[in-house]
């Protein structure tokens, strides 16, 4: 087997490195040595956009907000959902991963930064949640491998109680917030609901042929408390 080689590299503001790796058509963005996302196995990262955006495919001038660009399959995966005037903005605090889509992986998504309705933002996620009200109808978190497996301590804000509060009210009344996990955290699903969300937690396979599952938080502003517990099958990935 062809070993692993290191493509490039970027520090970033909190220390931590960066870095793209390449092994034959296999590419892996790491974090300090970890698999943060791998581009064989993204098919999760597509069911979060596609279930995130469930419904807004008819919507005139839809809005969504991705947290985390990476490697390009949340975007495409949404932009793939919407009408021609549909607004996709991304959160990407690494502007080493932009560059590396637009150099050298943009191909492996189908090039969504050609796509005239995304915009990409080098900015903190949670900035961009806390500068906007009433605005956005989706809201697709994909930085971390989940709300308790941070990629940076910085994201933990995202998961708390204020955090949330912040994302209800970045969204519209019949917006969604949808978060991406390797595995499930009944903690977070609690807070989702203490924060007046009605949650529906959905596991999906990590790859088609496998039992492995990961989960997605779906949570839509409600008056009421609720919780439903939704089994699927989709596809998925085994690492990020």
């Amino acid at each position: 087997m062809m070993p692993w080689k290191t493509l490039d590299r970027a520090v970033m503001n909190d220390g931590s490195e960066l870095a793209l790796a390449q092994r034959d058509r296999q590419f892996a963005i790491r974090v300090d040595g970890q698999v943060l996302m791998n581009s064989e196995s993204h098919g999760s990262e597509e069911k979060l956009a596609t279930h995130g955006c469930a419904g807004l495919r008819a919507k005139r001038r839809a809005r969504v907000l991705i947290g985390g660009f990476g490697m390009g399959f949340t975007a495409r995966a949404a932009l793939d959902e919407f009408r021609p005037d549909a607004r996709v903005d991304v959160a990407e605090i690494a502007g080493a991963v932009v560059q590396w889509n637009r150099d050298l992986i943009g191909h492996l998504a189908g090039a969504p930064l050609r796509d005239r309705r995304l915009r990409v933002m080098e900015i903190d996620v949670a900035a961009a949640i806390a500068s906007a009200a009433d605005h956005y109808d989706a809201i697709l978190l994909d930085v971390d491998n989940g709300p308790q497996a941070l990629a940076s301590i910085h994201n933990k804000r995202l998961y708390t109680a204020a955090g949330l509060a912040s994302a209800r009210r970045a969204l519209r009344t019949d917006g969604v917030l949808a978060v991406w996990s390797t595995f499930d955290a009944r903690s977070f699903t609690t807070r989702l609901v203490e924060s007046r969300f009605e949650v529906t937690v959905k596991r999906v396979r990590a790859h088609p042929a496998s039992n492995e599952r990961h989960v997605l938080w779906l949570a839509r502003p409600g008056s009421s408390s609720r919780t439903s517990d939704r089994r699927s099958t989709s596809g998925g990935r085994s690492q990020r």
